[in-house]
């Protein structure tokens, strides 16, 4: 019998069908082909053409940046570009994501990569951004690091234990979803930072119970401050960097941190805001 050497195509294909926990036969009912069609390019004995990969890219929902990587390991030219925030070809979007930031305030907001760094974030970041030492925040501020070192907002977060549990589960699903290393060391960085013990580490829950289950809850000399966040993507992108950008708009979740945000406002631009980097 013949042996066929797996191609590096058929490789990367069975390494995402696993990801995804689909077997050959769901993988084929989904991208409607033939099982044994699949099973030929998984192993060698068919290459894909570059309609193939990409019709089973969007049945494993391969991320875009993954699916060049895919194409370009089975001989077929990129599908998608990979533009800059401040290329022209992107003005659109940029004048769009700059809408957003303003019209935001005087609530903090940020754009964030596939990665958590934020690359841009309106004036009213600054109220996280207060008082955290430049090695948590260079070469770019990361929401995990930022929110979850020890010299970063942890000391300061009124329920620590809640927000790390939440982060760190947010951040194990998404590198195993994506297969991202650069996820994963970030995982492991912050799973190994030190986590403060005892009967003092967490104040005691809301008197009333709101509707979200871990809001951020933040320890400041004018109260404390309780938020909860949202995130916007962009639909339907056609560009990686587009693809892997995201919004995250912070709420007030009561009465005195809305009125907080509104006076620290109307006082002038918070210290510690972030510097816009668009170096994506």
């Amino acid at each position: 019998m013949e042996q066929h050497q797996p191609s590096p195509s058929g490789v990367l294909l069975r390494e995402w069908r696993t990801r995804r926990r689909y077997s050959q036969l769901d993988l084929s009912l989904l991208a409607d082909i033939s099982a044994r069609h699949l099973s030929c390019l998984e192993t060698g004995r068919a290459r894909p053409s570059r309609t193939m990969l990409l019709r089973l890219s969007t049945a494993l929902d391969i991320p875009l940046r993954e699916r060049n990587t895919l194409l370009l390991a089975a001989g077929h030219a990129p599908a998608y570009r990979e533009s800059g925030l401040d290329d022209t070809y992107m003005a659109l979007v940029r004048s769009a994501i700059d809408t957003m930031l303003r019209a935001h305030e005087p609530f903090p907001a940020v754009v964030v990569d596939r990665w958590w760094n934020v690359v841009d974030a309106n004036r009213a970041t600054g109220v996280l951004m207060d008082g955290i030492p430049p090695h948590v925040l260079e070469p770019r501020p990361n929401v995990f690091r930022l929110t979850l070192h020890p010299d970063g907002l942890a000391p300061r977060l009124a329920n620590r234990t809640e927000v790390r549990e939440l982060f760190l589960e947010r951040l194990r699903r998404q590198a195993v979803a994506t297969g991202d290393g650069e996820l994963r060391a970030l995982h492991e960085e912050v799973l190994g930072y030190p986590h403060p013990t005892g009967q003092d580490t967490d104040a005691p829950p809301a008197a009333v119970p709101g509707p979200i289950q871990v809001p951020l809850r933040i320890r400041s000399p004018l109260g404390e401050l309780s938020m909860f966040g949202t995130l916007a993507t962009f639909g339907a992108p056609a560009d990686v960097t587009l693809s892997e950008l995201a919004i995250e708009l912070f709420y007030p979740l009561d009465d005195f941190t809305a009125r907080t945000l509104r006076e620290l406002s109307a006082a002038g631009e918070p210290r510690g805001s972030v510097s816009p980097d668009r170096e994506v």
